[in-house]
């Protein structure tokens, strides 16, 4: 019996949905200016955004959006499913499966 090889979860997909909220506009906004490969799907109460591999929401990033402070923990506020294992600090909240780079 052979085992199998490690699966290369470097490009899997992630997502995040989102109500949509002004607030919640402003995250994605901060989500496509830094995450080129993020693909936006808009429904009426919702937005959900798919990453091939690795998804980040940069705390300065939505400050710039929302113009004002904002603590990646408010994100929760507006966040309705994920898919992807999670590590947040207080300047991003990232979304990915397996190790983190």
């Amino acid at each position: 019996m052979s085992i199998p090889a490690a699966i290369d979860t470097s490009r899997t997909p992630v997502f995040i949905a989102l109500q949509n909220t002004d607030t919640a506009r402003s995250i994605v906004a901060a989500i496509v200016a830094d995450n080129p490969e993020a693909s936006v799907v808009e429904y009426p109460a919702m937005v959900k955004i798919d990453a091939p591999g690795r998804l980040v929401i940069r705390r300065a990033s939505v400050e710039e959006q929302l113009g004002r402070r904002w603590d990646t923990q408010e994100l929760q506020l507006d966040l309705i499913s994920l898919s992807g294992g999670i590590d947040e600090t207080d300047d991003e909240f990232s979304l990915q499966w397996g190790a983190r780079p």
